[in-house]
């Protein structure tokens, strides 16, 4: 199964995102085939993508999961900030503030599952929530001139309380993500 570690993004924040994409979309002015728009339900903090992982393993990721949350104290980041990567932008996101305890959390993730035989992340870690998957370079310079002015805005705080192990299927109406185990922070529960 294709799999992936993350954190759930709250309802509240993640309609915020929603309310802030569709004025992008919009204001843009794109066409439905020009970017792929993350539904806001899908809207996750990813930590570690690792793609197919076989039903004998997955068992192995979620002890490794569930051993680096093990007595980490729960933290809040606050989603602010639209942005992009690439020139002209090939993906838009949402940013994420008050990154030190996040990058640690990530880092032992990444490590464990690592030692594990999963590859390490040579690129590091930048905590975003993506907002859609742009397709064409017109498409990216209107989205970049429609986002120019969203560097700041606040979209709210996520009190990261668990980190999941999800299933992601591929089907032709888009991803269905289904959470396999639920780690929780220490003081969380």
């Amino acid at each position: 199964m294709r799999c992936f570690v993350a954190i759930d993004i709250d309802e509240d924040v993640r309609r915020e995102i929603g309310e802030v994409a569709a004025g992008l979309r919009r204001e843009s002015g794109l066409k439905a085939s020009e970017a792929k728009w993350v539904e806001p339900e899908n809207i996750h903090l990813t930590l570690k993508f690792l793609g197919e992982v076989s039903d004998s393993r997955i068992s192995d990721v979620c002890r490794i999961v569930e051993d680096a949350v093990s007595g980490r104290s729960g933290f809040s980041i606050d989603v602010a900030g639209i942005g992009w990567f690439g020139r002209p932008a090939r993906v838009l996101w949402a940013g994420v503030r008050e990154q030190g305890e996040l990058i640690a959390l990530w880092r032992t993730i990444d490590e464990r599952l690592a030692e594990a035989g999963w590859g390490k992340d040579a690129k590091g870690f930048t905590g975003h929530l993506t907002l859609c998957r742009i397709k064409s370079a017109r498409a990216g310079r209107g989205l970049e001139e429609a986002a120019s002015g969203l560097a700041d805005v606040e979209l709210g705080r996520v009190d990261v309380e668990s980190v999941c192990v999800y299933r992601s299927e591929l089907t032709r109406s888009g991803p269905v993500y289904t959470v396999v185990s639920r780690s929780f922070l220490a003081d969380s529960r």
